[in-house]
């Protein structure tokens, strides 16, 4: 089914050309009709489905359609968790809305940077505003908008922002919007959060489940490499050169550790840079825009950018802290091998995390074959670990806690072992 037999409007359907998306993909093809019709959806497709095109064609249309000289009021709200998925969802609706006449204005807000230059761009109202709920709030507050007038609402990676601890800044933003408004809901996954915001958000809503097709299904190599955990950096360093790998997303689970593996990379001659919430707004965009550019050869990232990223044709994505929660091992896996290029995806496994990796094996499915690295090989494991004790005083991995039982059994092993 084209695009053209939605009914889209001319300009809508150039712009579609313009891009060069030759058919809806699965998502666009079950929610347009709806979203086109008014009707509130509850979608659940993965990151990478097409789901910015299928809720922002019908924003651009119902507006569209607005009469000549309507002033300019807010109509269009669309939540997001992150920075980076504002900026992308942003220009996504602002390409393809390039040939409406006249043409309508698309704010994108997001903390992290100054107020002040978003409040002028508000002067004189807005159309469309792509924002994340804690600046969304932060502008309300300066009475710099309103929300009277907005008639379609969409939340972009719903779980996420839930993930984010946005709960609360949700519920003021829904307690100022009007009762009658569109709601256009998607999500990855469904928590009991979700499930209970979609309940009482939307009003029988069409309900959307897309998972990926087969011929589409991501073509990424996944492997599970052996290594101990003081080890990783020097194995890191010795698989980005041995492979010749042009461009490597790193992920790390602190800030800390995003700053220190990309100290020591750099001293290892690898251009690298950290990605976390305590950079700049300016910097996270420099990085980006360097990695993308591929002047940059090797991003260390925590989870803030796991979600909402599209960079193209990236070669591969190494775990170097394996995710806490097996949804995160997905979004990360999935920077790789977009739209049919082949990827790799890398996860180092210490004898420490090995319990949790096998957690994240049985969520998935898989069953990955664990290789070493010739000089990287991992020493033999402490018995208490082999058991799931923690030996590292910082709690353990998720999935990892021992029991009394447990701690037990490890100190009557450690003690058959001495003797």
């Amino acid at each position: 089914m084209p695009f053209s037999s939605f009914g889209l409007s001319p300009a809508l359907l150039l712009a579609v050309a313009d891009k060069a998306y030759s058919r809806p993909t699965p998502v666009q093809l079950a929610a347009l009709p709806a979203a086109l019709q008014g009707r509130d959806v509850l979608a659940s497709a993965q990151t990478g489905s097409g789901k910015t095109v299928a809720f922002a064609l019908p924003l651009l249309q119902r507006l569209e359609q607005l009469a000549p000289g309507t002033p300019r009021l807010l109509r269009a709200l669309v939540l997001v968790p992150t920075r980076e998925l504002a900026a992308q969802v942003g220009e996504e609706i602002r390409s393809l809305g390039a040939h409406l006449s006249p043409p309508l204005k698309v704010s994108i807000v997001f903390g992290g940077v100054s107020i002040n230059p978003q409040m002028l761009r508000l002067r004189g109202g807005t159309d469309i505003m792509v924002a994340t709920p804690g600046r969304l709030i932060d502008l309300l507050e300066h009475n710099a908008l309103t929300l009277a007038n907005v008639a379609m609402l969409v939340l972009d990676e719903a779980d996420r922002l839930f993930d984010l601890g946005f709960a609360e800044e949700l519920s003021r933003i829904l307690a100022l919007l009007p009762a009658q408004r569109q709601n256009l809901f998607f999500s990855a996954t469904f928590p009991p959060a979700v499930q209970t915001l979609a309940q009482t958000l939307l009003r029988d809503p069409v309900r959307v489940t897309v998972g990926p097709e087969p011929e589409t299904a991501p073509d990424i190599v996944q492997r599970a490499i052996e290594v101990d955990v003081g080890r990783r950096t020097q194995l890191l360093l010795h698989l980005i050169k041995q492979n010749h790998w042009s461009r490597v997303l790193v992920f790390v689970a602190t800030k800390h550790a995003a700053e220190m593996v990309a100290d020591k990379l750099r001293k290892g001659r690898i251009n690298a840079e950290p990605f976390h919430g305590n950079l700049s707004q300016g910097k996270r965009t420099q990085v980006l825009a360097d990695f993308k550019a591929s002047r940059l050869k090797v991003v260390i990232a925590t989870d803030v950018a796991a979600r909402g990223l599209d960079i193209a044709q990236l070669p591969v994505v190494v775990n170097y802290d394996l995710p806490r929660s097996a949804l995160d091992y997905t979004h990360r896996i999935g920077r790789t091998g977009r739209a049919g290029e082949r990827g790799i995806a890398v996860s180092f496994v210490s004898a420490e995390s090995a319990a949790h990796l096998r957690l994240i094996e049985k969520s998935h499915g898989l069953s990955l074959l664990r290789e070493q690295v010739a000089g990287f090989e991992p020493t033999p494991s402490d018995p208490a670990t082999e058991l799931g004790v923690d030996t590292s005083g910082n709690g353990g991995i998720k999935g990892r806690r021992p029991s009394k039982k447990d701690k037990l059994r490890a100190a009557a092993v450690a003690i058959q072992t001495r003797r």
